[in-house]
Formats: C-alpha cells, sequence, structure tokens
C-alpha cells in the first residue's frame, strides 16, 4: 500500500476485452483477468474493444483529471497496422492534421502529431486473424496529444486507409514493454507519478 493509500496498475489489455469490470454477461472484461484487483480500481484513458495495448488502472480517480483532462498535454504512443501501403502525401496529412467527425456532430482538425512508417515488432504479439504478411499493408508509430472517441481509426480513415490493429505502445514515459497480453504489473506510486508525468503534490493536493 502507497502513502497515499492508492494503488496503480498497468494492464496489456488485449484484443476484443472491454475497458471496464462490469458489462454484458457474454462480453470479456477487466473482471476476467486472473488478478485479484483491490476495491474502487478503475480503468482510466479506456481503449475500445478491438483495440490493444497499455491501459491504466488505479484506485486514484484524480489521475483521469490530472492525466487527460488537464492543461498539460500528454503523449500516447500507438502502433497501427493500416491496409495498402501508405504514401508521403498521407503521412504529411496525418502529421499536419485531418477533418475527423466527432461527437456531437462536429467536424474537427486534429491537431499535428508524429507519424512515422515502423517495421513490424519482432515480437509482437500475433493474433490469429493476422497471420498475413504478404497482403499489402503498413506498420505506423503515431503519437498523439489528445484522444477523442476513436481518434486513430478516423485519421487514417480520412486518409484512405483502414485501421486492422491498434496497440497502445506508451502513455508518456510508462511503456507496455514485455507486458504480455492480460499482463498485469503494479506500480509503486512515485515511480508511476515519474513516469507519467504528473507531479505528485497536484495529486496529493
Amino acid at each position: 500500500m502507497t502513502a497515499s493509500g492508492h494503488r496503480y496498475f498497468i494492464v496489456n489489455k488485449p484484443y476484443d476485452m472491454l475497458s471496464q469490470f462490469v458489462g454484458p454477461v457474454d462480453a470479456v472484461k477487466l473482471s476476467d483477468l486472473d488478478f485479484s484487483f483491490p476495491e474502487g480500481i478503475h480503468a482510466i484513458g479506456r481503449l475500445d474493444k478491438n483495440s490493444e495495448g497499455l491501459l491504466i488502472l488505479t484506485t486514484n480517480k484524480k489521475v483521469t483529471r490530472l492525466l487527460f483532462q488537464g492543461e498539460r498535454m500528454h503523449g500516447r504512443t500507438y502502433l497501427v497496422k493500416v491496409k495498402d501501403v501508405v504514401k508521403e502525401e498521407s503521412l504529411h496529412q496525418l502529421r499536419t492534421g485531418v477533418m475527423i467527425h466527432i461527437k456531437g456532430g462536429v467536424d474537427y482538425r486534429t491537431t499535428p502529431c508524429e507519424v512515422d512508417i515502423v517495421q513490424r515488432p519482432a515480437n509482437l504479439f500475433r493474433q490469429e486473424w493476422d497471420q498475413r504478411d504478404d497482403i499489402p499493408h503498413t506498420w505506423l508509430q503515431i503519437t498523439l496529444t489528445e484522444g477523442k472517441f476513436h481518434q486513430i481509426r478516423k485519421m487514417v480513415r480520412a486518409v484512405h486507409h483502414r485501421c486492422q490493429r491498434l496497440i497502445r505502445l506508451s502513455i508518456e514515459e510508462l511503456r507496455l514493454e514485455d507486458l504480455q497480453p492480460s499482463g498485469v504489473k503494479e506500480l509503486e506510486e512515485e515511480v508511476f507519478f515519474e513516469k507519467v508525468k504528473i507531479d505528485n503534490w497536484k495529486i496529493s493536493g
């Protein structure tokens, strides 16, 4: 138990799992993970059912506001597989901002972000449905400081590509590293604050 009484975890959320503990009976949820979480735990910066990767769980409700709703922007990096070969023109559009449709029926131009073509990581967990490497595709690494609903999927669609796989690798300096799908890792409070770049006085104050 930390000095504040709160606890902090990261999970490598697998594909087809909800980022919540309660939901439809036939859905795979966080409660299905083989881990005994403390009371009051909740996920922040949720991933949709079809996305994978880094998910933060904590008993500290202030973290959501400071990490995703505060004045300071926090970077989030994703590994994204899209259908077909991405051209330089499309990369430029993604980097400088594209128009997407967001909640409330509003057209929104995304803020500038980092986008690079990368190789598929050798240690990346293979999904049963993602075994074909001979079909034209591109792996992108995208770092955002904002997170509209389904933003990355909408961004690649705006440049005429379909998102085939979406994996969150990191939030600031907090990284998945070698944590396997469905794996859970607990972090000390000071380590967590340092890696996500939150001043601990803002949490305790």
